[in-house]
């Protein structure tokens, strides 16, 4: 059969597979396709969620980037991120712990059972602690402080709409620790362009330092995809590829897309980018 993402009614991205599962949770419709050439496939409320072939492209750079250019990021906050791949790739750190709060459980469980490829053995790491809750809610009643909080939600539909208010992001500013830097997806920079200058011009009220990252990746159409980073005192613009060489190599770091040569790059912005941000 043919999955066609819904997102806008006059824009199509068919990709053909057998679908796996299907189930009607409490909070969305998921789905787990079987595809020859992106493997397994997650869709919620029919938009591509992740694929086993594209998504070290979105998981390295929603990670490494944050955790890198931070002295010593020790305790991190996901946001979202149920299928585990974001914890995947933030377990490659000397982090001592992680804390993952996801509204839908069973996105997690099913993810376990389908995602082996994504989610690998993130779930069973002593130094994760899965919170089943709206991540909302958590940010405004946690106690903990964090270094690094990511922000790994579908886009502003839904349960996830709130994740990109103010208020969530005033919360986030108020957990994160004094060096402490927030990074979130804000979509196409193409397709969804208020999306990001949006979220910017709102992160910048609230955050002295921010940044925009772009990537490429397959299943998420619209071109260049946008993630935004915001410090609470580390200039993300404040680049220096030997040291995070050096970081790289002390912790053995491995990995598919990420390096720091891409992560300088990545901030290196089109004008159509730069004028709709300034």
């Amino acid at each position: 059969m043919w999955f066609y993402e819904s997102l806008y009614p006059d824009i199509k991205i068919g990709i053909k597979g057998n679908c796996l599962y299907e189930k009607k949770t409490r909070y969305q419709n998921m789905k787990i396709y079987s595809t020859a050439r992106f493997g397994r496939m997650l869709t919620l409320d029919g938009a591509i969620q992740t694929t086993e072939k594209d998504e070290f492209i979105y998981h390295e750079m929603l990670t490494h980037p944050v955790l890198l250019i931070h002295p010593n990021p020790k305790k991190v906050l996901v946001i979202g991120g149920g299928d585990g791949g974001a914890v995947r790739e933030i377990l490659k750190h000397r982090v001592e712990k992680v804390y993952l709060v996801e509204i839908d459980k069973e996105v997690v469980d099913i993810s376990k059972r389908y995602l082996k490829k994504i989610c690998g053995n993130a779930f069973s790491d002593k130094r994760v602690k899965l919170i089943v809750d709206d991540g909302a809610r958590f940010i405004q009643k946690t106690k903990e402080k964090f270094d690094i909080v990511i922000v790994d939600s579908p886009d502003p539909i839904g349960p996830a709409k709130i994740l990109f208010s103010k208020k969530f992001y005033t919360n986030i500013y108020s957990v994160l620790n004094s060096k402490g830097i927030m990074i979130r997806q804000s979509g196409s920079t193409v397709l969804q362009k208020e999306e990001l200058r949006t979220n910017y011009k709102i992160l910048s009220k609230i955050f002295p330092y921010v940044s925009v990252q772009i990537a490429a990746i397959p299943t998420y159409i619209g071109g260049f995809f946008s993630l935004l980073a915001a410090s609470k005192s580390i200039n993300l613009y404040d680049f220096d590829i030997e040291k995070v060489e050096k970081k790289i190599k002390k912790i053995k770091l491995t990995t598919n897309y990420y390096n720091s040569h891409i992560h300088m790059g990545s901030l290196l912005l089109p004008t159509y980018i730069r004028r709709l941000i300034s």
